[in-house]
């Protein structure tokens, strides 16, 4: 057996057996990192990996991740979700499928408040779960629309997980959050299209629809939405207008949420400490990771890994459709075990090279690694949405899986959309330039 095989087999060896012993993420990227460059490296292991955990704590680009954590923790602080169920359920009432698209269009607002898939899921459900089932809805497009369209605080900016890819591959934050517009406006409509041909298939498992929403109703209720979507566009445009660079539009978004908190009578000092500290505790969790994976990237590159790797699949000579397959079915085999940041660091830096060597975009790259982890969300047995969506609903996850899978197809038919277009991808962040 040659190095690079035996090289291979200790490390899936050391991260999947740290990681099945429960051991965090991070550390078991370190330590693997460590373990991989004292046994088949020549090179001091002590002083590299000290100066790459220094080097990957300080990016710049890092800096705009703990404010946008900070702005999507003092709004879900906040009495965003009421208002914002009030200000759309006027709007919706009277099309096929009712209410359900208030969790659809509510979890996309809430997607570019908290960049979070868990938080957008549990903000929106807890408002509209018991609401929906005092109404009559079914309990499975309850949970369906949920946990589905809860996957969209990963895709529409500004994007935690972006914002860590974009650090392991080196591309620009700023290009991937406007990459993310396009797939996340055509996820919604084929969210919202679904429930509309469901309920016009089954339309006795529907309440009645709302028809006493007038128009005078529906515009004193804007107010309650107006406020949060401007703060949405202010900072998505000002990005895209390159008026602000993403941390300099992470400010902004700060400012703006405090205050919107104001004015929704929801801050206080308790409420600004608590966010505070949450936003502190998830940036070091994160930075945590990504530093730990650097040291195993330049471990593994030292030991010629992804070289090696790449030389071996190039010589099957698969089309850059096969590859992109293979990498989606190994992504969504990992995504029933890991959460979406640990997916990203675990596998760039193998995959990255693999990508390039076959003339894909890796702004590209990002939004359908982002799709791809999205899915995983609600895929068992590691689905996070369907831990939340049975914390909320008290269901058998099972059945929260089954009523799930429709927008797991869905996400899938988005990926097959952007593969076969990639203009929906790339045409924005090309108009930025």
């Amino acid at each position: 057996m040659d190095t690079t095989a035996l090289a291979t087999i200790t490390l899936a060896v050391l991260v999947f057996g740290f990681l099945a012993s429960g051991i965090w993420v991070s550390v078991t990227l370190l330590v693997a990192g460590m373990v991989m460059m004292a046994l088949f490296t020549p090179a001091p292991m002590g002083s590299l990996m000290a100066s790459t955990l220094w080097d990957a704590s300080w990016g710049w680009e890092l800096t705009s991740l703990p404010l946008f954590v900070w702005m999507g923790e003092i709004l879900f602080r906040s009495n965003l979700s009421r208002h914002m169920f009030q200000g759309l359920a006027p709007w919706v009432g009277r099309l096929p499928g009712g209410l359900l698209h208030v969790n659809i269009l509510g979890c996309g607002v809430m997607a570019a408040i908290t960049g979070s898939s868990a938080v957008t899921c549990a903000t929106i459900g807890r408002m509209t779960v018991p609401e929906l089932g005092r109404r009559g809805y079914p309990i499975r497009q309850t949970i369906g629309t949920l946990a589905g369209s809860g996957t969209m605080g990963l895709l529409i900016p500004p994007s935690i997980i972006m914002i860590v890819y974009g650090v392991s591959a080196e591309q620009s934050i700023g290009r991937l959050f406007i990459a993310g517009i396009v797939p996340g406006l055509l996820l919604i409509a084929l969210y919202m299209g679904y429930v509309t041909i469901w309920s016009w298939i089954n339309p006795g498992d529907m309440p009645e629809r709302d028809q006493h929403s007038s128009w005078r109703h529906r515009l004193e209720v804007l107010p309650s939405l107006l406020p949060t979507i401007g703060l949405v566009f202010l900072v998505i445009g000002s990005i895209y207008a390159g008026i602000a660079t993403p941390t300099e539009a992470a400010v902004i978004g700060v400012i703006g949420a405090l205050g919107l908190s104001a004015v929704y009578r929801a801050l206080s000092w308790r409420c600004f400490w608590e966010g505070l500290m949450a936003a502190v505790r998830t940036s070091c969790m994160i930075s945590f990771i990504i530093a730990a994976a650097s040291c195993l990237s330049i471990a593994v590159a030292f030991i010629g890994l992804p070289r090696e790797l790449a030389g071996w699949v190039g010589s099957f000579g698969f089309s850059p459709y096969i590859l992109l397959l293979v990498m989606a079915l190994l992504i969504l085999i990992l995504g029933c075990f890991l959460e979406g940041i640990s997916i990203i660091v675990l596998t760039s830096s193998v995959m990255l090279p693999l990508v390039e060597a076959a003339g894909i975009d890796l702004i590209w790259f990002g939004i359908f690694i982002v799709i791809l982890i999205e899915a995983a969300q609600i895929t068992p047995p590691v689905g996070f949405n369907l831990f939340v969506m049975q914390s909320l609903t008290g269901q058998n996850i099972l059945l929260i899986a089954r009523a799930a899978l429709p927008y797991f197809l869905l996400l899938i038919l988005l990926l097959v959309m952007i593969t076969l277009f990639p203009s929906l991808v790339l045409s924005l962040p090309e108009l930025m330039r």
